[in-house]
């Protein structure tokens, strides 16, 4: 059975911390992006790693980061996944991906007109850079940075990206079952669909869309 991983993304309280463990999502998502309402200090992402439970990943995003900060933050916070959301080329992700030592995943966001075969250069492109590339996370084209929490048009994904992408963009506990059901990603990513407010997440919302998924995956 394909078994879909889950990352719940913009944790900013312990007691969120504990419901993505409790929930049995597969990694924990820290903004390091200040522009953000769901942006924590590396040091405050730090305390939060610090409570979860073996076998759970850390994973952070970045936005326009130099290496050096890249570099720092991992240092201090110990995540074990870099997140490339800005305007960065697939050379700059390498190499701030190298100065921190740590894999990496780059953000392509999708617009109503990106072709297939787009996405599938871009991998290439990201692929060739650097042995720390992980793959891709696919979000939807907004003017804006660090997550759309849009849908986009999941046909415009080639089945032989979705396999091995993360999805992400405007996932819920609603629309979880056919984004599954058509694609297949690898892993799925989701911060503003299992909130009650920017940055606070709801314990249900989280467990909800959990069984969700693991519920796609059975069928």
């Amino acid at each position: 059975m394909h078994r879909t991983r889950i990352k719940i993304c913009g944790l900013t309280r312990a007691e969120d911390v504990a419901a993505v463990a409790a929930a049995g999502a597969d990694a924990a998502g820290f903004v390091f992006y200040p522009k953000s309402p769901r942006y924590v200090t590396p040091e405050k992402a730090g305390e939060l790693i610090a409570g979860l439970p073996p076998f759970i990943s850390a994973t952070g995003l970045f936005v326009n980061a130099s290496p050096e900060e890249v570099a720092a933050t991992v240092k201090a916070s110990r995540v074990t996944l870099l997140q490339f959301h800005g305007d960065e080329t697939a050379g700059q992700c390498a190499a701030a991906a190298e100065a921190a030592n740590t894999r990496y995943l780059r953000v392509f966001r999708v617009k109503p007109d990106t072709r297939q075969d787009e996405l599938l250069e871009y991998e290439r492109i990201c692929r060739a850079s650097s042995p720390l590339f992980a793959g891709l996370l696919l979000d939807t084209w907004v003017d804006a940075y660090g997550g759309a929490g849009k849908v986009f048009d999941w046909s415009l994904v080639p089945k032989d990206l979705a396999h091995r992408a993360v999805l992400s963009g405007g996932l819920s506990v609603h629309n979880a079952t056919g984004a599954i059901a058509q694609l297949r990603p690898y892993a799925v990513d989701i911060s503003s669909g299992v909130e009650a407010s920017k940055g606070i997440k709801d314990p249900e919302r989280i467990a909800a869309f959990v069984q969700a998924v693991r519920a796609a995956d059975a069928n």
